[in-house]
């Protein structure tokens, strides 16, 4: 949720029902803090209160989903951030959309959401993680090469500390070294390492191929 929290409020406001305005956004913004702090649990109930006042928001629907997606209750995420994603026409959720369908076992409606994300023009962290969940899908399902040809159509630019082109990296190196390719395997932990010598355990696993 990386837009400025006035226009967010403001967004609550303008789709409460009437009369509710203000308690619609008090209870959005308590939401929000409580995820922002990590009491995830209690922000599903603040968000769950200011959804009842403002059910056509999609930042209401988007902080509930992320609520109960951190909670662990991918169903009831699913169908909220479904909602955000019709309701706004954003992509920024779909990496946790994608992890959702993945949960339910429903591997191609998560490649689906995380090619769409991969494609959009979101930050760079969401379509890295969409890259990465729906690779995971695939290599759940046998279909590892697939999984290798969606992690490498992310594009994004390494900057400093474990940034998310060093994680996509990381998982690529990991695929291809369980398809016993060595060589290319190696050559993702060394371009962690280059750019970061301290992330995950690239450096162990680089040393393991050598």
């Amino acid at each position: 949720m990386r837009r400025a929290p006035g226009s967010l409020a403001e967004e609550v406001r303008a789709t409460a029902r009437r009369g509710m305005a203000e308690r619609a956004a008090a209870a959005f913004d308590r939401a929000v803090a409580l995820v922002e702090r990590g009491r995830d649990a209690q922000a599903v109930e603040a968000a769950r209160e200011a959804k009842d006042l403002a059910p056509r928001s999609g930042v209401v629907r988007e902080v509930l989903g992320i609520a109960l997606y951190r909670t662990g209750r991918y169903p009831e995420a699913l169908a909220e951030l479904l909602a955000y994603r019709r309701i706004s026409g954003r992509l920024d959720q779909n990496h946790l959309i994608a992890d959702c369908h993945r949960a339910a076992g429903s591997m191609q409606k998560a490649v689906e959401a995380a090619r769409q994300a991969v494609g959009a023009r979101i930050p760079d962290e969401h379509r890295a993680e969409a890259a990465i969940v729906g690779a995971s899908a695939l290599a759940d399902a046998g279909r590892t090469l697939e999984a290798l040809s969606l992690l490498r159509s992310f594009r994004g630019r390494p900057s400093e500390g474990r940034d998310s082109a060093l994680r996509v990296w990381y998982v690529t190196g990991d695929l291809l070294a369980r398809l016993g390719r060595r060589d290319e395997a190696a050559a993702e932990f060394r371009r962690i390492v280059r750019h970061d010598p301290s992330a995950f355990d690239a450096a162990e696993r680089l040393a393991e191929l050598s």
